[in-house]
């Protein structure tokens, strides 16, 4: 099989760790959702709590935004402990998914992968979505919380991470425009 690196964006309760994981296993390919979580923690010295929490829903700094702009090339490593927490673990994220997916074909879920590894071939960049009540219900089966409760979570998160995205990438991008396909979960059986 030709080298083939997939990265999937999604909203909180569309399935998309389920997605590509299961893509992941057909293919026989390395998956990684939560497992970067684990290998920036090790690489960093933080808890894996923290890379979670600071990593993916926090508001970078201007800095890591810069940084970004001209491309992680143009950022010299040695200077991650003059930086602010969510930018370290931004810069960790950032090395690991260019190295992951120089390495071979993987699926990586989230972290502004689609952004990290834009205009490279061997990429296909998918967003995963679905109408709020379905996702809300997917919280809700999967946490067990009531209905208002995880609408509000699926609401936050999606800010959080919209928020996210549109930050690191500098340029307001709207992630789900953004990639190669876009995937409805209620096609998601069918999708992987």
């Amino acid at each position: 099989m030709k080298k083939c690196v997939i990265t999937i964006g999604r909203q909180c309760g569309s399935g998309g760790h389920t997605i590509g994981k299961t893509v992941a296993e057909q293919l026989g390919i390395p998956f990684y959702d939560k497992k970067l979580v684990q290998i920036v923690a090790e690489r960093s010295g933080l808890s894996a709590e923290t890379v979670r929490r600071e990593g993916e829903y926090s508001s970078a700094s201007s800095l890591f935004t810069s940084v970004s702009s001209r491309g992680y090339s143009a950022y010299n490593a040695n200077q991650r402990g003059n930086m602010a927490l969510p930018d370290q673990i931004n810069a960790y994220q950032t090395e690991l998914i260019k190295e992951l997916a120089d390495k071979g074909s993987c699926v990586i879920v989230g972290r502004c992968a689609d952004y990290i590894l834009q205009g490279r071939e061997d990429c296909f960049h998918v967003f995963i979505t679905g109408a709020l009540p379905d996702r809300a219900n997917r919280v809700i089966a999967e946490h067990g919380v009531a209905v208002d409760a995880a609408r509000s979570h699926v609401k936050e998160r999606d800010r959080k991470r919209s928020s996210y995205y549109r930050h690191i990438t500098s340029a307001g991008k709207d992630r789900k425009a953004a990639g190669d396909g876009r995937i409805w979960t209620q096609e998601a059986d069918d999708a992987a």
